[in-house]
């Protein structure tokens, strides 16, 4: 099958400097798409409502020289109990899935929180029914609000999340039932040092209760700490096994946008090359 992958990658990873610059360098390493996270690449008061405004996007779009946003960042705590700073996640979701429309970004991309104000990964509670119930109460306003703007939410599954594995994903989307609600699938993010023996079947699982809705694949690799806890890195330098994740791009997601995670200014372009031959076989 014919491919046309997109590649890019997050411009928080790129050679500091301004937006304009950080997509410079990320369009020489011969990127052509990227992770936006307003907070990370200008400043948190970006994160604000207030802030998002069509002006802005003008600039945004600008300063990004034809580099598509595959994914506009919002990672929040929807779960928090603290019910003001809910209210006003859902506020800063809201405005981003609206600025996503104005600068032509195919999604709005969040992780699914902790049932904590800490937003900490407690193994007591951020797996149970009732983190996860809670959670999909929490994400339905916020698709509502999509389908209403004709943007797309997309959630990424977590291993230290409430949404922790395909199973658990694929409840939230059965829940919501909404085309406007995807998932950003990232073959790591699903592994622990606990679970690293039965990794090749969560993956596969994951692969195959999740494909249809997948609108983005996150990249990266994983090594292991002296303490036995896992370091995330950039792909093709660590112990990841690529064989699914791989066969499920080149196969089942011929023109999906990947980009790569916890890449350096000095490996990005390498690991550019490492996707790029993963999915081409």
């Amino acid at each position: 099958m014919q491919t046309y992958t997109q590649i890019g990658l997050r411009l928080h990873d790129a050679a500091p400097g301004t937006l304009a610059e950080r997509a410079s360098v990320a369009k020489a390493q011969g990127f052509t798409c990227c992770h936006l996270a307003l907070s990370k690449t200008l400043g948190k008061e970006y994160m604000q409502p207030g802030a998002l405004t069509p002006g802005f996007a003008r600039r945004v779009m600008d300063d990004l020289q034809g580099l598509d946003t595959a994914v506009l960042g919002c990672y929040l705590n929807l779960a928090t109990p603290d019910m003001e700073e809910y209210r006003a996640a859902v506020k800063k979701y809201v405005a981003h899935l609206r600025f996503a429309r104005w600068m032509n970004a195919a999604l709005v991309g969040t992780e699914t929180g902790d049932p904590n104000k800490e937003y900490k990964y407690d193994p007591l509670t951020s797996h149970t029914d009732a983190a996860l119930d809670l959670f999909i109460r929490r994400l339905a306003p916020v698709v509502e609000e999509a389908e209403k703007l004709g943007t797309i939410i997309a959630i990424e599954p977590v291993f230290k999340h409430i949404v922790s594995d395909g199973r658990r994903a694929r409840q939230v989307l059965d829940a919501i039932q909404s085309p406007n609600l995807g998932i950003i699938f990232d073959p790591v993010n699903i592994l622990h040092e606990s679970n690293l023996e039965d990794a090749g079947r969560i993956i596969d699982e994951a692969i195959d209760l999740l494909q249809d809705d997948v609108l983005v694949v996150h990249m990266k690799d994983y090594v292991l700490k002296d303490d036995g806890t896992m370091k995330a890195v950039a792909a093709g330098t660590g112990l990841m096994d690529y064989t699914a994740i791989g066969e499920f791009v080149a196969e089942k997601k011929p023109s999906v946008q990947i980009t790569l995670e916890n890449t350096t200014p000095d490996n990005a372009e390498q690991a550019r090359r490492f996707v790029e031959e993963l999915i081409s076989k």
